[in-house]
């Protein structure tokens, strides 16, 4: 069941790597509220696999499509990408930042996103959102049901940007997804260097012929 959050979560902080390439987002989009910004993805994204999971099961290069077209205008890449890299965002340069955005989502989509097929609308619940309309950061507390019946409490991040409402970290059961991968990067751009990290996110990343990913030489 962890697997499957995993899924559709990092997925949907995933499709943020092309966001810079993506088309401008609805006229109304900036209207969205928090909460509806995040209903509005979830059913698009649940109502889609429900009508056509076989597919989606068989064709992994059409499911990473339906998560960017459904999911992509929704997410702060550059902020994402620059918070999970920390400290050596500073340093990186522009190709460097562009390689590792890129190659990092990339490779979260292949290992967790054939799980996201498996999920269902019945276990996704958005609770009621009390922010302020002033407000510039947002935090939508939704709950993921178990195939067990318990409830585990997932967090989505957002902040106010010229676009609207932009989601940019996912927390769950008290566990950020930025914080956890900050680490995990930190200690491994510390013993072999930035390139070397952003060339194996870019193996991992790597699809064959039949949407498989590739496996590191």
């Amino acid at each position: 069941m962890i697997r499957i959050i995993t899924a559709m979560l990092v997925s949907m902080l995933v499709i943020g790597a092309h966001a810079a390439d993506a088309p401008a987002s609805a006229p109304d989009a900036n209207a969205l509220t928090p909460q509806q910004l995040v209903e509005n993805s979830a059913k698009k994204m649940l109502a889609e696999l429900d009508a056509n999971r076989a597919m989606y099961k068989g064709d992994p290069k059409k499911l990473d499509a339906l998560v960017g077209n459904v999911l992509l205008p929704n997410f702060d890449t550059e902020y994402s990408a620059r918070l999970v890299l920390g400290q050596y965002w500073r340093t990186a340069t522009p190709e460097q930042r562009k390689r590792f955005v890129d190659a990092f989502y990339h490779s979260l989509l292949r290992n967790y996103g054939a799980a996201l097929v498996d999920f269902t609308g019945d276990r996704f619940i958005v609770l009621p959102y009390k922010g302020d309309p002033g407000d510039t950061t947002a935090t939508v507390r939704t709950e993921v049901k178990r195939s067990t019946g318990d409830k585990v409490p997932v967090n989505f991040s957002l902040r106010k940007t010229p676009e609207g409402w932009k989601a940019w970290d996912v927390v769950i059961e008290g566990i950020s997804y930025v914080k956890s991968f900050r680490t995990d990067f930190a200690s491994e751009i510390q013993q072999k260097g930035l390139d070397d990290v952003i060339t194996r996110l870019e193996k991992e990343g790597r699809v064959g012929p039949n949407g498989a990913a590739v496996s590191n030489p």
